[in-house]
C-alpha cells in the first residue's frame, strides 16, 4: 500500500469564528475514501488560533521556545478534531513523535498529528513524518493555490509557480523571518528534508477538495508540484 502525507493548514481547518466542522466532515470523507488504498499521515497546522495565543504570549513576555509549546498545543486540538471526523479509521490521538506515528500506522490507515516540539513548524514535521515513512509524496494543503514569486495577500505582482525544483523553493521559503508561529507557502527546514530524500511536493488549495483528492492521488492537479 502506497504511503501518502499531508500537511494540513490551520488556515483551512478554521473559520474566523472558529472551527469549521463542514470543511472537517468533507475532508475527513476524501481521506475515508482513500484510506482504502494509501496508507495516509496527516499533519494538521495552528493556522490563525495558534498564531493570536502565540501574539498574546509575546506580549506577556514568553520566550519562542514557550511560545512554540502553545502553537504546538493549539495543532493538537486541530488533530483531535480531525480524527473525531474520521471515526474509528484514524488513531484515537494524536502521536507526539515519529516513533508512536509509525506504531499507531501499524493498527489504523490514518494516523494524524500535530506538531512536536519547539523550533519545529507542522510543515517540518510533516516532512520529516513523510520521509520517515517513506511516503512519495507530501501535499501541502494551505489557503493559497500553489507557490507564488511573492506574496499574493500583499502584492499584485505576484505570480504562481507551477513547477519547481527542491532547490527553486528553498531559495523562496528561505526569505520567511524566523520565529515561532510563521506564516509561509512552506517552511524552509521542511524544503530542505524533502530535497534530501527527493520526495515529491505538492501544494495546493485546501479548501479545493477534488483537487486536493487529485493531488493525494497523484493525478494531474491545479497548484505548484515540487520535485
Amino acid at each position: 500500500m502506497e504511503t501518502v502525507a499531508l500537511s494540513l493548514g490551520g488556515s483551512v481547518l478554521i473559520k474566523d469564528d472558529g472551527p469549521d466542522t463542514d470543511y472537517l466532515r468533507a475532508v475527513a470523507k476524501v481521506l475515508l475514501d482513500l484510506s482504502g488504498k494509501y496508507k495516509l499521515f496527516v499533519v494538521t497546522g495552528g493556522g490563525k488560533v495558534a498564531r493570536n495565543y502565540i501574539k498574546a504570549g509575546r506580549e506577556l513576555g514568553a520566550d519562542e521556545s514557550y511560545l512554540d509549546e502553545m502553537g504546538i498545543e493549539v495543532t493538537r486540538l486541530n488533530a483531535r478534531l480531525l480524527i473525531l471526523a474520521l471515526g474509528g479509521k484514524a488513531f484515537h490521538a494524536p502521536p507526539k513523535n515519529y516513533e508512536d506515528a509509525m506504531h499507531a500506522a501499524a493498527t489504523h490507515p490514518i494516523v494524524v498529528m500535530g506538531g512536536v516540539s519547539p523550533g519545529i513548524t507542522t510543515d517540518a514535521v510533516s516532512a520529516l513524518l513523510a520521509e520517515r515513512a517513506k511516503a512519495k509524496r507530501l501535499v501541502n494543503a494551505t489557503s493559497v493555490n500553489g507557490a507564488y514569486t511573492e506574496d499574493p495577500k500583499k502584492s499584485p505582482n505576484a505570480r504562481l509557480i507551477p513547477r519547481m525544483s527542491h532547490d527553486e523553493l528553498i531559495t523562496l521559503v528561505s526569505r520567511t523571518p524566523s520565529g515561532a508561529g510563521p506564516s509561509t507557502v512552506f517552511d524552509s527546514v521542511g524544503a530542505r528534508v524533502l530535497a534530501r530524500s527527493r520526495i515529491v511536493l505538492s501544494i495546493v488549495d485546501g479548501r479545493d477538495l477534488p483537487n486536493l483528492r487529485d493531488a493525494l492521488e497523484g493525478k494531474a492537479f491545479r497548484g505548484t508540484q515540487v520535485q
